[in-house]
């Protein structure tokens, strides 16, 4: 006899109302439904637009709950990608499947071919309303939770809105393992292959040839950290990413640069310091030192919000538990 009624093994049957919507939820050759499988512990058939769910009463309580919501995203003419599918299950997961739908009637912005951006998780969501409630913001999480793009494009929608009259985008000049003094040109030419993720941004939310006019007016400027000092940063969204490497007097003076009329947004994955031994990190600092300050919101993300290929999830998480069991192991 089974322990309760919620581990007896079950069988339901759901069928999608068009080929069309069999596709976009099963996905191409059915790919989509391995993830189901391997999260939720069903086994799923297809027959046709009919899926065969077969697993514990619960499971297959909870598929039919996620196969719902992606029903009506579907039926919003919502494109359906592999991320979505994760991303419902997660939340599912978490209770928080309710907020599905709603994390998609929103857009940040469209790119430079029309298309909607949008928040693909609750941490993205949570950062989005920091940032509108808030002058300075600091995200801090793992790399892949989309933090550089989000911020970019909260950047260009306010500036398209007439919010804000420039875009500033800076990160400090250390890189893992890399001598900066050894590469040629001026300090802005030897960091700028460091931006990069920055311009991959901007040209996928403004395309390449906008991007440039904007950057010839200077209404976009892209700059190491050090062309901060001294100045004051007025009616501009400025975006400081890889904010772990700022040491805690660059912080100071980069948060000190806020001018009138102006948002920050402070970036940064404090599990990928550059920083010589020794030497504190701003970020952390920062974190710290202003947690209760009132204007200034904090968002931290988790191996969770990660939007990139599941199993970078599971090696981040792989990482942090040999990493903690490496600080217990020093500690004996």
């Amino acid at each position: 006899m089974h322990e309760s009624l919620s581990n007896e093994l079950t069988q339901s049957i759901r069928t999608m109302q068009s080929d069309e919507q069999a596709m976009a939820i099963f996905g191409p050759q059915n790919d989509n439904l391995s993830s189901f499988e391997e999260e939720l512990g069903v086994t799923l058939n297809t027959r046709g637009r009919q899926l065969i769910i077969n697993g514990t009463e619960d499971a297959v309580l909870q598929m039919g709950e996620i196969l719902a919501e992606l029903e009506q995203l579907s039926e919003k003419k919502i494109s359906i990608q592999p991320m979505d599918i994760i991303n419902a299950i997660r939340l599912s997961k978490n209770g928080q499947l309710d907020q599905f739908i709603r994390m998609y009637e929103k857009e940040i912005t469209r790119d430079y071919n029309g298309r909607p951006i949008r928040v693909k998780n609750v941490g993205q969501s949570k950062y989005v309303q920091a940032v509108k409630k808030n002058d300075i913001v600091f995200g801090v999480g793992p790399a892949g939770t989309g933090k550089t793009f989000l911020a970019v494009a909260m950047a260009v929608s306010a500036l398209r809105k007439g919010e804000v009259k420039r875009i500033i985008l800076t990160r400090p000049a250390v890189e893992a393992g890399e001598n900066l003094g050894f590469l040629p040109g001026d300090l802005k030419e030897k960091v700028d292959p460091y931006l990069r993720p920055l311009y991959d941004s901007l040209y996928t939310i403004l395309g390449v040839e906008h991007t440039g006019r904007l950057m010839e007016r200077e209404t976009i400027e892209i700059a190491p950290l050090a062309y901060m000092r001294g100045r004051t940063l007025d009616d501009a969204f400025v975006i400081l990413d890889e904010a772990q490497n700022t040491t805690i007097q660059q912080m100071k003076m980069f948060i000190t640069r806020l001018g009138f009329g102006s948002k920050m947004i402070i970036n940064g994955d404090v599990t990928q310091i550059d920083l010589p031994r020794g030497t504190a990190s701003g970020l952390i600092h920062g974190q710290r030192t202003l947690n209760n300050v009132d204007g200034i919101g904090m968002v931290n993300f988790s191996s969770e919000d990660v939007i990139r290929h599941p199993l970078v999830s599971k090696v981040i998480n792989a990482y942090e538990t040999q990493e903690k069991a490496e600080k217990e192991k020093n500690k004996k």
